[in-house]
């Protein structure tokens, strides 16, 4: 075999194993990915032009996301928040941001134990937040707090939960809402809550009585407001320590933040949107 074809197969795509795709359904999958690059090696060794090659390096250099390849992003920071819990913060150039759109999740690829592997993440930064964003890592319990349109961030973060048939967290979620009739996508939380890991609670602050509600949803249904003796008890009903996401309104999230400090939580064991 001569050099340069050495030279060649060494530029060559290595074709991803199993372990590498997360099972996620994305759009494209790694193995879209590898088709594409692989494609493009063929032709640039066809044409014996290995500047033909330069395209990746380019895309991989661009400060928006591109859905054909990995782009490198350096760490900023990591911060352990609990036992198995660590926040990831990437750097974006510039004052650039992710831009993306409600349920969307990334795709973070590494090196775990000498293994490629490739997980769905969704980040949880604020969509248009400038010069980073922020993923959690190997959540292990999560505990969500969310009041009425404060539901909508949580729920690409439990789907991507559900859809990964690895993902073993724990995950309570609170919503607090004025009545029944004001819960809504109630289809879709009542699927998510048949998942052994799903938990889901409803807070309903303008009912006064449980008894007209369909029974499946009276087993996990407060009336009133969630306060400070229902927030221990449901950390309590945890098996360990959870990592708490908060959204509302600015009252209800001050209202969590201080309940949570009550509860022997510490500060940077929680994250509001």
């Amino acid at each position: 075999m001569s050099g340069d074809e050495d030279d060649w197969l060494a530029l060559k795509p290595r074709e991803p194993s199993p372990s590498q795709c997360c099972g996620s359904g994305c759009r494209p999958c790694i193995y879209d990915v590898y088709e594409k690059a692989l494609a493009r090696w063929e032709r640039a060794k066809a044409e014996q032009d290995k500047s033909l090659l330069a395209e990746k390096e380019e895309q991989s250099n661009n400060s928006e996301l591109n859905p054909d390849t990995f782009t490198a992003f350096s760490i900023s920071s990591v911060e352990q928040l609990t036992e198995d819990t660590y926040q990831y913060k990437f750097e974006l150039p510039g004052n650039s941001s992710l831009r993306l759109s409600l349920g969307q999740h990334i795709v973070l690829r590494g090196v775990v134990n000498g293994l490629e592997v490739q997980r769905a993440y969704t980040p949880i930064s604020p969509g248009n937040a400038e010069g980073y964003f922020e993923v959690l890592i190997k959540y292990g319990e999560l505990l969500m707090l969310a009041s009425g349109t404060g539901l909508a961030p949580m729920l690409p973060i439990l789907q991507s939960i559900t859809e990964d048939e690895e993902d073993e967290t724990f995950v309570t979620l609170v919503g607090c809402f004025r009545s029944f009739g004001n819960i809504y996508l109630k289809p879709l939380l009542q699927e998510l809550a048949r998942y052994w890991n799903i938990r889901i609670f409803y807070i309903l602050s303008q009912e006064s009585s449980l008894e007209k509600l369909p029974w499946s949803y009276q087993e996990n249904t407060y009336t009133g407001r969630l306060n400070e003796d229902l927030m221990k008890t449901i950390i309590n009903s945890c098996r360990r320590k959870p990592f708490v996401l908060i959204c509302g309104s600015s009252a209800f999230n001050q209202d969590m933040s201080r309940y949570l400090k009550s509860a022997g939580l510490e500060e940077n064991s929680s994250f509001v949107f």
